[in-house]
């Protein structure tokens, strides 16, 4: 039944998307993917290996970035970000993390659906349903990739649900600029069985250096979010669903995320952070 489930949404993405050059014009769309319908921790060793590098592990500073500063260009300058937001993303290991959640009542039914024929089985994109499904919080761990000049070229954050110990994510993130971009964006790529989730963020300051990144609607190419489905001949949608992250630092001090994604136009859920570096 899973095997036919999990083929079915592959053809649906191929006879939605369009044939794509993985190898050429569409390189920007090259990311991980697994060699199984479980999500283990196998697709690191496999892009490890993919770039002729190495996995850094246990490292307690380890960042999603190695430099803010990988973002710069005409709209955007890490110099003005927060100093906590910038330690955030350039030592994501040394902090921890409180979350809530809340889903719209209209969409809440397919959430649960989703996340129980595809987000639990295969400990990917398996969003928290219930707010108690974050009480206890939710642990993470950075896993820097480097190529083989030892360059970090992505890093893997895979977070997971303390109270129930499931993987709730597993993503590579990087920096990456799209065809005709004056500047980069913020690149995750979310691995799956013979292809993958990818959203790519567009980022700017706001208010007092807090930090925005967006996955707004635009064609084929731009920021948004996008499923690959890799087999003989690769093919690639782009999605309705518009994500927009925004870090601050609030009156207390506490860095903080509001997090929304959206379908069509549509608010599905809405995410909220405490971020506090670890003891």
């Amino acid at each position: 039944m899973h095997h036919v489930l999990d083929l079915g949404s592959r053809k649906f993405w191929r006879f939605t998307g369009r044939a794509v050059d993985l190898d050429g014009r569409e390189r920007w769309l090259d990311a991980p993917v697994s060699r199984s319908s479980k999500v283990t921790a196998a697709w690191l060793e496999a892009e490890a290996a993919r770039h002729g590098g190495t996995l850094v592990e246990d490292d307690p500073t380890a960042g999603l970035l190695p430099s803010m500063a990988a973002l710069d260009g005409p709209g955007f300058d890490a110099r003005r970000l927060r100093p906590e937001i910038r330690d955030f993303y350039e030592n994501t290991a040394a902090w921890q993390m409180e979350v809530w959640t809340g889903w719209s009542p209209l969409f809440w039914p397919a959430g649960e659906l989703v996340s129980r024929l595809w987000g639990r089985r295969v400990e990917q994109l398996a969003l928290p349903m219930r707010p108690l499904d974050v009480a206890h919080g939710m642990s993470s761990q950075v896993t820097p990739i480097h190529d083989h000049r030892g360059v970090q070229v992505a890093a893997a954050w895979t977070r997971t649900l303390r109270g129930s110990g499931r993987t709730a994510f597993s993503g590579a993130y990087s920096t990456r600029t799209l065809p005709g971009a004056d500047r980069p964006s913020v690149h995750v790529a979310f691995p799956l069985e013979s292809g993958n989730v990818q959203v790519f963020l567009r980022p700017s300051v706001v208010d007092d250096g807090g930090l925005l990144l967006e996955s707004p609607s635009g064609a084929f190419g731009q920021d948004g979010a996008y499923v690959v489905v890799r087999d003989a001949r690769d093919h690639a949608a782009r999605v309705p669903l518009h994500e927009r992250f925004h870090v601050y630092v609030d009156p207390d001090g506490v860095l903080r995320t509001d997090h929304e994604l959206r379908l069509w136009n549509a608010s599905a859920v809405r995410l909220h952070y405490k971020l506090g570096r670890a003891p």
